[in-house]
Parts: structure tokens; C-alpha cells; sequence
């Protein structure tokens, strides 16, 4: 894994203190001056950090007043608030509620697809699912994980909903990191590999309810995945 920069460094430790709680919505962060000091860093970097976070909305700068935290909802960044969240809510609480997300996403996009998909993107669709297996052969997870990415992201462009598309997109780093997490435990991949294959027989129906209720089977198992190997597991 590439060594964050500085930059990164000091936004990620400032976010870090936003979540915990230490700088609240509405308070003010330190200035430059302090957070230099305190990273043994030059105030250039800071104020790079400080324009990052400034970028995904966590931090607004009042002119004459300082630099504040806004509120959590104002966060344009899926990464920060899945952060916010679990420190607020708990993990496992936040985990359930991204899948309740994808489940509204995915399950719409599969419909559409199942009316519009090309012979092209099915085929592309066995590929992922080849691909899934063949790397749980081989436990090469992040292959595996990238598969199961794949796969999603060709329903969704098959679904030729260019906004579905976009609002789908903050989502897809978040997944991977807990893509990486779920599918280390052989059990998920198996359950994964018989999900996909059932949302792709449903898609070449090119039936939108069986595609629909396809996805929705497979959100279903995830969320139970996520339940009894995971949470469960992790309390055992």
C-alpha cells in the first residue's frame, strides 16, 4: 500500500479528530499555525490538508472567523461520513445501513438492466462471474473482490441511467474496502459466486421483476453474510 502524503497525513488525523469528537459540528479547528506545530509540518501543508477537507464539505472557512466543522449531512464524502457514522451509531449498525443504501440502488438498476442490457454486457457478466470463481480456487481475494465490483458495475452501466451511474460512483471505494473485509471468509465467497450466478440467469430472462427480485435476494444474503460471519464472528 502507497505511503500517504503529508497532505493526507494531517487531513486524515484532523478528520480523525473531527469524528471522535474532539472538534464538533459548528466548533472551531486549530489554525495553521497550531496544526503545523503539533505535525512538525510546514503551514503550506496544512493549508493543502485544510483545502481537502474544505473540498468534501467537512470544514467551511468563515472569513475574519476561523475554519469550522459543518454538520455531518453537509459531507460530500461517502468515505468521511461512513466514518462519522460509525463512531456515532456503531460499525455494525453503519454496515447494515449501507447495505440497506445499495439494496435502493442496485436492485433499480438491476430492473433497468434486465430491459436494456446488450449482448456484450451479459457477456462481460459470465466473465465476472468466471472470474469469481476462479479466484476462489485460488484464494486470490483481491481478484476475487475486484470480480464482484466488476460485476456490479456492468449492471449499472447497463442499467442506461447515466444519474443512477454518478450517484453510485462515491460508493464504489467504500465497497471495495468492505468487499476486502466480508470476502476473506470462504463461506461469503461461496454464497457470493450462487448470488451472481442467479442475478445473471435472471438478467438473461430479461424479465425486470425476476432481476429485480434476483438482486434483491442477493442483498438479502449479504446482509446475512454480514451478520453471522461478521458481527457474530467478530464477538465470538
Amino acid at each position: 500500500m502507497a505511503r500517504k502524503s503529508l497532505v493526507g497525513e494531517v487531513a486524515d488525523d484532523l478528520l480523525d479528530r473531527i469524528v471522535a469528537g474532539e472538534f464538533p459540528p459548528g466548533s472551531l479547528v486549530p489554525g495553521e499555525l497550531e496544526l503545523s506545530a503539533q505535525h512538525e509540518v510546514s503551514r503550506m501543508t496544512v493549508r493543502e490538508a485544510m483545502k481537502t477537507l474544505e473540498a468534501q464539505r467537512i470544514l467551511s472557512v468563515q472569513r475574519g472567523r476561523g475554519t469550522f466543522v459543518n454538520p455531518v449531512p453537509q459531507w460530500n464524502s461517502l468515505d468521511a461520513v461512513l466514518r462519522a457514522a460509525s463512531a456515532e451509531i456503531g460499525h455494525d449498525v453503519a454496515a447494515v445501513q449501507l447495505i440497506e443504501l445499495r439494496r435502493m440502488l442496485e436492485t433499480g438498476a438491476c430492473a433497468l438492466a434486465a430491459q436494456r442490457i446488450t449482448p456484450e454486457a451479459l457477456e462481460r457478466l459470465r466473465d465476472c462471474v468466471a472470474e469469481m470463481r476462479a479466484t476462489h480456487a485460488s484464494d486470490s481475494l483481491e481478484e476475487f473482490v475486484a470480480a464482484d465490483l466488476a460485476f456490479h458495475d456492468v449492471i449499472l452501466e447497463a442499467s442506461g441511467n447515466m444519474f443512477l451511474t454518478a450517484v453510485f460512483q462515491p460508493l464504489h471505494r467504500v465497497l471495495e474496502a468492505r468487499r476486502a473485509e466480508t470476502s476473506a471468509v470462504p463461506e461469503i465467497q461461496e454464497h457470493a459466486i450462487v448470488m451472481h450466478e442467479r442475478v445473471l440467469a435472471a438478467l438473461e430472462t430479461r424479465d425486470p421483476r425476476a432481476a429485480r427480485d434476483a438482486m434483491d435476494e442477493h442483498m438479502t444474503q449479504t446482509l446475512d453474510d454480514l451478520v453471522t460471519f461478521i458481527q457474530h464472528g467478530a464477538r465470538a
